[in-house]
């Protein structure tokens, strides 16, 4: 049913009580309920905790019919779908890691239109059992839902190419529904600047979407940036930052798989309970390190950015950055991670020297990251003289390695244009407006270097002018802000 055909808006108070146990919503999440009630688009930017998942799962229930969630990981699926399960209320997940006995349910699922919410992958969703299902033309869709929208920019472009073909859904699926067929889009996420949120309207053509923007402040998150002369002071220092807090739930994150491993290593070595985490590891060993730092047997994480999206662990009272993040945004969603229970909480990244001369590693990373970025744009410039002027993606991808990836990027500068989730078409004539992430990068930079209030340059950052400006005699919770004997040590 639409919003119209619901009886009152105590009712839908009702079913919201009734199923999460809450006596009211939390602004705004009543004024974006309605919203997707009434089948609208919507960008939804609000900070970790902020209780984003609920604001699209009740429309979902209240409605007949099915809400597709698309959402970047594993981890973060069968987190949401496992509470949804236990409620006993529709939900189901497709992705790659499934065993074939449950995909097989899920599917059939699907096909009796008995879920209300389907959550899979960008890559699930475009892969063809998946698509011809959705497709047909008694298959009811309400809505599409982009959660955590900010991996379309961080990840769109180059390592998840799907996210880029998200804006000829709607419109293709429209092609096989009935007349009068309404499917609202709606992006979810913590972490979007003005040029991300610019970026999400227009892949995924959003039809004047109501806004809803929330600045991510959090005055119970504490931030600190350290500088680190050595590889060996950047161990000891976080020995002596874990050794203040011990029995805290915290989180490490580094950079790399191997960074994982090595670092874990050592910290077993010296006695402390803890486990690498990263997207290598099989999905029952990752479901297992996630159980226990949950539970509390593992006290403390060491992380690549594939752990926490998602997971709801409220009393984390710490993050660690190994090596600084490369990009502010990401840099948010991760520390927001900790102190979602309103107490206070504790977030220091280790960074070298800036001449890096000690310790190189922090710019080599940075230049890496930087230099793939630039040899991925160079091979796309490349490719589109060497492919059809329009075709098949799956033709691209068999016939260049890199086909998917060289597509999306062409995408986001202007010089290929989806028909249809699957067929592209060329421009050769269009002026590439691609723009490398070297701003953002750079953007990270000054965050490190900043002398003057850490919240202060998220809140600009992120297009707070105003919030931030109300922050005039600093925020005293970063440690440009604090008294020296009141910052972390």
């Amino acid at each position: 049913m639409t919003f119209a055909e619901t009886r009152s808006w105590n009712e839908v108070r009702a079913a919201f009580q009734k199923i999460w146990g809450y006596e009211d919503f939390r602004p705004p999440q009543g004024e974006i309920v309605r919203s997707l009630l009434e089948n609208r688009d919507a960008l939804i930017v609000m900070p970790t905790g902020g209780g984003k998942s609920i604001c699209f799962q009740l429309p979902a229930l209240l409605q007949t019919g099915l809400t597709l969630v698309i959402s970047p990981l594993v981890a973060l699926m069968e987190n949401q779908v496992a509470e949804l399960r236990q409620k006993k209320l529709p939900a189901a997940l497709l992705h790659s890691e499934l065993p074939s006995s449950d995909r097989s349910q899920t599917l059939k699922a699907l096909e009796k239109q008995q879920l209300r919410l389907l959550y899979l992958s960008p890559e699930t969703l475009l892969s063809k059992p998946v698509w011809e299902r959705l497709s047909q033309p008694q298959m009811r869709i309400n809505g599409l839902i982009l959660d955590e929208a900010h991996c379309l920019v961080q990840w769109g472009e180059t390592f998840r190419p799907a996210y880029r073909r998200l804006g000829a859904v709607r419109s293709t699926l429209l092609e096989s529904k009935p007349p009068g067929t309404k499917i609202a889009i709606a992006a979810f996420t913590a972490t979007a600047d003005p040029a991300a949120q610019k970026t999400i309207r227009e892949v995924l053509q959003l039809q004047q979407p109501d806004v809803f923007l929330l600045n991510p402040y959090r005055p119970n998150l504490n931030l600190k940036v350290q500088t680190i002369w050595t590889p060996r002071g950047r161990r000891q220092q976080l020995l002596k930052f874990i050794g203040s807090k011990p029995k805290q739930a915290g989180l490490v994150y580094v950079r790399t798989r191997r960074d994982s491993e090595e670092l874990t290593q050592f910290l077993l070595e010296r006695g402390y309970t803890t486990a690498a985490y990263h997207a290598g590891l099989s999905p029952e060993k990752r479901r297992a390190i996630e159980a226990s730092w949950s539970s509390g047997a593992t006290p403390f994480v060491i992380c690549t950015c594939a752990f926490g999206m998602g997971i709801n662990k409220s009393n984390v009272r710490w993050i660690v950055h190994f090596q600084p993040a490369f990009l502010l945004s990401e840099y948010v969603q991760e520390i927001g991670r900790a102190g979602r229970d309103g107490n206070s909480a504790e977030a220091l990244m280790l960074v070298s020297e800036p001449t890096g001369w000690l310790d190189p590693a922090d710019k080599q990373r940075q230049q890496f990251f930087h230099s793939q970025e630039l040899k991925q744009r160079q091979m796309a410039r490349q490719l589109i003289d060497r492919i059809s002027q329009q075709g098949h993606i799956d033709t691209v991808a068999r016939q260049f390695p890199q086909g998917a990836i060289a597509l999306s990027l062409l995408h986001a500068s202007g010089q290929v244009q989806w028909q249809d989730p699957f067929h592209y078409q060329i421009d050769r004539s269009a002026v590439s407006q691609s723009a490398s992430q070297a701003s953002a990068i750079e953007q990270m930079n000054q965050y490190l270097r900043t002398k003057n209030c850490r919240w202060k340059f998220i809140l600009e950052a992120f297009g707070f002018s105003r919030e931030a400006a109300s922050l005039k005699g600093g925020c005293g919770h970063c440690d440009r802000c604090r008294p020296p004997k009141q910052r972390l040590t």
